[in-house]
């Protein structure tokens, strides 16, 4: 059988919903224990590539114990590929973005085969399968139908795919009986006129990621990390992926200590199992901070976890997140609920996390980023205003009760 992650009950992570009363209100929560009864006793199946170091994974990990708290039957299964299969779904990752791919009877075969075989060793016990992003969309075509209802969500932005790719995976992803997006901007051009649903994605505020921290405990543990909390502190907080351009993000930083030469830069990062290509770019920044007494370079490797992102955001004087593309990019909603202040790339997902009024802090270029960071650290009171904003935006529409609501509202409108 397919790897399966322990979360929930059964790993020893459990949630009280009622917490979530106190963020969102009773009618959020009353709407989800509704559907929750009307879809008791069904069986839902994720299945993803890696259980550590990307946003799905992480969505996954606080997803799952949500829906066993509200009397919900659902596991996590991870695909099982070796080395190169993610070498070659991260090329097709990047051209779903837009890279340009020419792809190979060899990729083509390889990918068949390790779905196929994945498919295999699939549990068929399951009511739903819900599969996640281009690595196992072609589980559903090797599976077959099941007597099952099959949901593929996609949470990169697609908006301009390279169409060797994406005509690749369309005849796979027709199989499906809904297709899940962020925005309508993503639906794949060969499957306009499937059956579509636009889901943003949602951060949990009781995750040790997102609960509440004392803002002098944050700076003690940051100066812990060597960080001058004297000074102003810039942080990026993303997977070392050229899409978050973690290069270009430190080239503003250089802009900005033109101008205020005790500014310093923070880059906090995982390393997801299935991006091989993170490794190189890692090296990249890290070289640069070999070079910089105030830039600093934390992974998941040298044991930086929720707790310390939670920290850094909080800590920060401004986030960044200089995406090129972004199918939604959670660490905006993370810094906002946080009441940090954000410049952030023009891309995908991201323009819907910021408040009303807040939109010039969208940047399109280096300069534009240095520009807009250099304003913030400028006025502290645009600074509150805009984390002020930001919070009380993030608890109106990217709270996970939200995403509960609306993927279990589409589980019951499929069975």
């Amino acid at each position: 059988m397919l790897p399966k992650v322990s979360v929930g009950r059964h790993g020893g992570m459990s949630i009280d919903v009622g917490q979530y009363r106190v963020l969102v209100g009773d009618e959020p929560i009353d709407a989800i224990q509704a559907l929750a009864r009307d879809l008791a006793g069904l069986r839902i199946c994720h299945v993803n590539s890696t259980a550590t170091g990307g946003g799905v994974a992480e969505l996954l990990a606080r997803h799952l114990p949500f829906l066993h708290a509200v009397g919900l039957r659902a596991d996590w299964r991870l695909l099982h590929g070796e080395a190169e299969f993610f070498t070659v779904t991260k090329a097709f990752h990047n051209a779903l973005q837009g890279a340009r791919h020419d792809l190979t009877a060899a990729e083509r075969e390889l990918y068949l085969r390790v779905n196929e075989a994945s498919a295999r060793l699939l549990e068929t016990e399951y009511d739903v399968y819900i599969v996640h992003d281009p690595q196992p969309a072609a589980v559903r075509h090797f599976a077959a139908s099941r007597g099952a209802k099959w949901i593929w969500r996609c949470h990169i932005d697609s908006s301009s795919p390279e169409p060797s790719v994406s005509g690749f995976l369309a005849p796979y992803l027709q199989e499906y009986d809904a297709l899940v997006y962020t925005m309508p901007e993503f639906v794949l051009p060969e499957l306009r006129g499937q059956r579509a649903a636009f889901i943003a994605p949602a951060i949990d505020p009781l995750a040790t990621k997102n609960m509440e921290l004392p803002l002098d405990v944050c700076r003690r543990a940051i100066a812990d990390s060597g960080i001058d909390v004297a000074r102003p502190l810039l942080v990026q907080v993303s997977r070392f992926d050229p899409w978050k351009d973690p290069m270009g993000v430190i080239r503003a930083y250089r802009l900005v200590k033109e101008a205020v030469p005790g500014v310093q830069l923070a880059l906090i990062g995982g390393m997801a199992g299935d991006d091989p290509e993170g490794w190189k770019l890692l090296e990249q920044v890290e070289e640069e901070a070999a070079r910089d007494p105030d830039l600093f370079v934390f992974t998941n490797l040298a044991g930086v976890g929720n707790m310390e992102v939670n920290v850094f955001q909080r800590g920060a004087d401004v986030a960044i997140q200089k995406s090129l593309r972004e199918g939604f990019g959670l660490v905006v909603s993370e810094a906002l609920w946080k009441e940090t202040p954000v410049v952030a790339g023009r891309a995908g997902g991201i323009p819907l996390q910021f408040p009303a009024g807040f939109d010039r802090y969208l940047i399109e270029s280096v300069e534009e980023c240095a520009a807009r960071v250099l304003d913030l650290l400028r006025r502290p009171g645009e600074r509150g205003a805009f984390g002020r904003a930001g919070r009380e935006h993030v608890r109106q529409r990217f709270l996970l009760p939200r995403l509960i609501h609306d993927e279990i509202r589409l589980i019951r409108e499929l069975v």
